[in-house]
């Protein structure tokens, strides 16, 4: 029904690089221009309420009206043992919707329209619904510029959802997991099992050598790998297509996580599609959002007049887990 956003401060990426790391010839090689950062103080869950009042102003929409309200995010919120979607929900002063927590990394800004789709199948009394993607990176753990080819953006993407709305209406979700990869991206300190101490400060920020120590330092494995990555995104969005009846040809745009240049290039050649009609302009642009991705840029091509009545539009991508998602919307 509507969209709203809230991103963080714009920041070109040849001037903010040697902040991160001092390789920046690699860094300028994944072709992003800027990326967008959050001012100290600014958290998660302020990106996401800023981006829900946007969309439920656009929708018209009262947060006591909302059945559901769906967070999906991709790094740790501002406080453990805390549900950042209720805490999300009682700031909307939408209190009496229900609050879903998605967290399976980058693909969680897919999989939460999967979410959506099955509540308002198996709840008849709900009619609307907010869906947040939210994502600010935590500089402490994680380095938004090294630790993977994807430049990481801090900012969030919501939209309101209502029953039987005629636009942007969902149709199909697939989702392939292969728990192998669970211990790619984690993080051996501040868990149950080895809690941080009195006294104890957080590790270094991870960087890309860290994800190397989980193939044992093999090259060969870890380019197995990055084509595995490939491949089930061709897999899981052509389970997608055929769910409904259709073939990847019959897409009119697909909608990628914001990769680097060479990897939404070379995604776009393997689905069959022209890069034009993937959101390669806007990633390098932009930046990676995590969660938020897919719907910031569902955004930004209903605004620029880029879907049309009929169009098929696959929303795909994956996440660590490891997880491969795509959602269909017919506009």
């Amino acid at each position: 029904m509507s969209f709203g956003s809230a991103l963080g401060e714009p920041v070109a990426v040849e001037d903010a690089v040697s902040e991160y790391t001092a390789d920046v010839e690699r860094i300028q090689a994944y072709g992003y221009r800027t990326i967008h950062r959050a001012p100290d103080g600014v958290g998660l869950t302020d990106l996401a309420f800023d981006a829900a009042r946007a969309a439920l102003d656009e929708a018209d929409t009262d947060p006591a009206e909302l059945d559901l309200v769906v967070l999906a995010i991709t790094d740790i919120p501002e406080y453990l043992y805390w549900d950042a979607a209720a805490s999300l929900q009682d700031r909307l002063g939408a209190h009496r919707a229900e609050a879903v927590l998605v967290s399976q990394g980058c693909v969680s800004g897919i999989t939460c329209f999967d979410l959506l789709a099955g509540r308002f199948a198996t709840h008849p009394d709900y009619q609307r619904a907010l869906v947040v993607g939210a994502n600010r990176t935590c500089d402490a753990y994680w380095n938004r510029m090294y630790t993977n080819s994807l430049l990481f953006s801090d900012g969030a993407g919501a939209a309101v959802a209502g029953r039987d709305h005629p636009e942007l209406r969902w149709r199909a979700g697939e989702v392939i997991s292969d728990g192998r990869y669970a211990d790619l991206f984690r993080m051996d300190q501040g868990g149950a099992a080895a809690p941080f101490q009195g006294g104890q400060v957080p590790p270094p920020a991870r960087d890309a050598w860290d994800l190397m120590e989980f193939f044992d330092y093999d090259t060969e494995r870890f380019q197995e790998f990055i084509g595995l990555m490939g491949d089930r995104v061709q897999e899981v969005t052509a389970r997608a297509c055929k769910r409904i009846g259709v073939s990847v040809s019959d897409l009119a745009r697909v909608v990628l996580l914001n990769d680097n240049l060479s990897t939404l290039t070379k995604l776009a050649d393997l689905l069959g599609v022209p890069p034009e009609r993937t959101n390669l302009d806007i990633s390098l642009e932009r930046g990676h959002f995590g969660a938020a991705d897919h719907i910031l840029n569902l955004q930004h091509h209903r605004a620029a007049g880029h879907l049309a009545q009929g169009d098929l539009i696959a929303l795909t991508g994956m996440g660590r887990g490891m997880h491969w998602a795509c959602a269909l919307l017919e506009c």
